[in-house]
């Protein structure tokens, strides 16, 4: 079992997107519950998801992705721990914030593998984080 965290797009993907990245997530997350591993993502993702259901009223919307990260996914919190990992972080000044904030709450949860659409992630070491990799190249 693997701590796979998943950045805020894929999530996107998987509940707006009706083409190729979305059957893509999907055959990830099949493989990952055959493997019993366990779906991180941050508080951070389900503000950032939420923001153009609140925009366009989208109930219906905001709901299934609220369904979706509630009941399939461990949403970890921007806690103390992960405050000092984003201050570390984030003396990189090439990675934006919140992208480092993500990258901080999966650190601090001890993750073996983030998953994001941002190639440029995929270039960075950090601590607590065994492999970055972007949705193109994540192994199903």
């Amino acid at each position: 079992m693997s701590k796979v965290f998943w950045d805020t797009n894929l999530f996107v993907y998987l509940v707006e997107d009706d083409g190729e990245r979305a059957e893509r997530v999907a055959a990830l997350r099949s493989r990952m519950i055959e493997r019993e591993d366990e779906l991180l993502t941050s508080a951070l993702t389900l503000g950032e998801v939420l923001v153009k259901p609140l925009e366009i009223g989208g109930r219906d919307l905001m709901h299934r992705y609220e369904q979706v990260i509630g009941s399939g996914a461990t949403v970890l919190p921007f806690d103390l721990r992960a405050a000092s990992r984003f201050a570390e972080i984030r003396r990189d000044r090439s990675i934006r914030a919140p992208d480092a904030i993500q990258l901080a709450c999966a650190s601090a949860a001890g993750t073996d593998l983030f998953i994001t659409n941002d190639s440029r992630l995929s270039r960075k070491n950090i601590e607590g984080i065994h492999f970055i990799q972007s949705l193109e190249t994540a192994v199903l």
